[in-house]
C-alpha cells in the first residue's frame, strides 16, 4: 500500500497522519489498478509509448547480438559471465541514479542514502530476491535457446510468456481480464503456433535429445521461469511503491549479481579455475550485448512498476517483426509465409487486447453487493408497508352501505 506500513491483525498505518486502517485485499488492489489504468493521464500514456518504443529496439537487438557473439555456432565465452557483468553494470547505474536523486531531494524529505532508510528498504524489498534468482536462470536459458533456434524463432517462442503471465497475474495478483482479452491471448497463441509450423529441420538433436523433446523441454522452462520472474517482480515493486525505484533496482540487481557470481563459482568447480576469468572469449559483440541487456533490464523495471507486465510482453511481441527482418538482412534467414501470417495474427491479438471494447467493467465489491441486497430488502419491506398503509386508508375512507351495517349473526 502506498505510504503505509504493515501492522499486525491485517492493519496498516499511514506515514502522514499515523491513522490505522484495514489492509486492502489483493482483489481490492487489482480493482484499484484497473480503475487507475482506465483513468491514466496523458503524461503516463506518453511514458508508456516511450517504454514500448525503447523496449522494441532493445529486445529486438538482443537475439541478433547473441547470434553475432557465436563463433562457429558456439559461444567462446561463458554466458554466466555476460549475465554477471550485466548485473554489475545495472548496479552501477542504480547507484549513480540514487546519487542524482538524493541531491535533488527537498528539505524535510527522508534522506535516501541514510543507513536507516537503506536497511528498512532492504527489509521491505527482500521479495526481490525471488525474481532475481529466476532472472539468473532465465538469462542463461536465453543463450542456450540461441544455440538451437534462429533469432526470430526465439522471439516468437518468448511471446508464449504472455499467456502464462496472464494466468499468474490472475492467480497471484487477482488481476481481472475480460472474455475478449482472454480470446486475444488465445489468438496470440495461435499466431505463435502458425509461425512454428515446420520451423525445425528433421533429425536435428539438442544436447543428445531428439529435437522435438529438446524443443518442448527448453520452451517449457524458457516460458515458465521468466513469466514467474516478471509477475513476482511487478508484485514486489508495486507492493513497495513509495520506495525509490532506483533503490529497489539496487536490491534486485545486487541479488542478481550475487546469484550469477555463485553460478561462476559452481562452473569453476566443474570446469576448473580458468572459468573464473570472466572476460575470457569476449568480443565487441558481447560488450554491446552486455550494454543492451543492462539497458533492457533497467527499462523493464519501469514497465513493472509504472506500467503493466502484459504491456511489457506485448511490446516485446512488436519487436519480433524487427528481429525477423534484421536477422534476414544480416544472416540470410528466410522469412517464411508462416512467419508473416503469425506476425499478422499477433498484431490482431494485440489490437483486440488493448481495445476499448475489451476493458473489464467495474463490478461492485462483495461488501457492496451485500449492502445492496439489504437495501433492496428494506425497499421491499417499505413498499409492503406503504401498500398496507394505502389499503388501511382505503378502508378508512370506504363508503359503508346500509346492508354492510347489519350484523353478521342474527340478534
Amino acid at each position: 500500500m502506498i505510504g503505509a506500513d504493515p501492522m499486525k491483525n491485517g492493519m496498516v498505518e499511514c506515514h502522514v497522519c499515523h491513522s490505522k486502517m484495514v489492509s486492502p485485499s489483493a482483489r481490492t488492489v487489482s480493482r484499484a489498478y484497473d480503475q487507475h489504468r482506465n483513468k491514466i493521464s496523458s503524461k503516463y500514456r506518453a511514458l508508456n509509448v516511450l517504454l514500448v518504443v525503447g523496449d522494441c529496439v532493445l529486445v529486438g537487438l538482443q537475439p541478433i547480438l547473441v547470434f553475432m557473439s557465436k563463433v562457429d555456432g558456439k559461444f567462446k565465452f561463458s554466458p554466466i559471465s555476460v549475465n554477471f557483468l550485466t548485473e554489475v553494470a545495472k548496479v552501477l547505474f542504480a547507484i549513480i541514479m540514487l546519487l542524482f536523486q538524493a541531491r535533488r531531494q527537498k528539505v524535510g524529505e527522508k534522506p535516501l542514502l541514510s543507513f536507516s532508510t537503506f536497511m528498512q528498504a532492504a527489509r521491505n524489498n527482500v521479495l526481490l530476491a525471488v525474481p532475481a534468482f529466476l532472472y539468473a536462470i532465465n538469462n542463461y536459458l536465453k543463450f542456450t535457446m540461441q544455440l538451437y533456434f534462429n533469432p526470430a524463432t526465439v522471439k516468437m517462442l518468448s511471446n508464449l510468456k504472455v499467456l502464462v503471465i496472464a494466468v499468474l497475474l490472475k492467480v497471484i495478483m487477482k488481476r481481472r481480464f475480460s472474455i475478449i482479452q482472454w480470446e486475444a491471448l488465445a489468438l496470440l497463441l495461435i499466431g505463435i503456433s502458425v509461425n512454428q509450423l515446420r520451423s525445425l529441420p528433421e533429425g536435428t538433436t539438442a544436447m543428445g535429445l531428439p529435437v522435438a523433446t529438446g524443443a518442448y523441454l527448453y520452451t517449457l522452462i524458457f516460458v515458465t521461469v521468466p513469466s514467474m520472474a516478471s509477475v513476482f517482480n511487478e508484485y514486489a515493486l508495486k507492493s513497495q511503491f513509495d520506495t525509490s525505484i532506483y533503490l529497489q533496482n539496487l536490491f534486485l540487481y545486487g541479488y542478481g549479481a550475487l546469484f550469477n557470481f555463485l553460478g561462476i563459482l559452481v562452473t569453476a568447480l566443474i570446469k576448473g579455475p580458468s572459468s573464473l576469468d570472466i572476460l575470457q572469449g569476449h568480443s565487441k559483440a558481447t560488450m554491446l550485448l552486455i550494454v543492451n541487456n543492462a539497458a533492457q533490464g533497467i527499462l523493464s523495471s519501469f514497465f513493472f512498476k509504472y506500467a503493466d507486465t502484459i504491456l511489457k510482453k506485448y511490446s516485446s511481441t512488436v519487436a519480433t517483426i524487427f528481429t525477423g527482418i534484421a536477422s534476414a538482412a544480416l544472416f540470410g534467414h528466410t522469412l517464411t509465409i508462416n512467419f508473416m501470417l503469425g506476425i499478422s495474427i499477433v498484431f490482431i491479438s494485440m489490437h483486440q487486447f488493448f481495445s476499448a471494447l475489451s476493458k473489464v467493467k467495474d463490478e461492485p465489491p462483495s461488501g457492496s453487493l451485500e449492502i445492496m441486497d439489504v437495501q433492496n430488502k428494506h425497499r421491499l419491506a417499505d413498499s409492503s408497508f406503504i401498500n398496507m398503509t394505502a389499503g388501511a386508508n382505503e378502508e378508512a375512507t370506504h363508503h359503508i352501505d346500509h346492508d354492510e351495517r347489519k350484523p353478521l349473526l342474527p340478534t
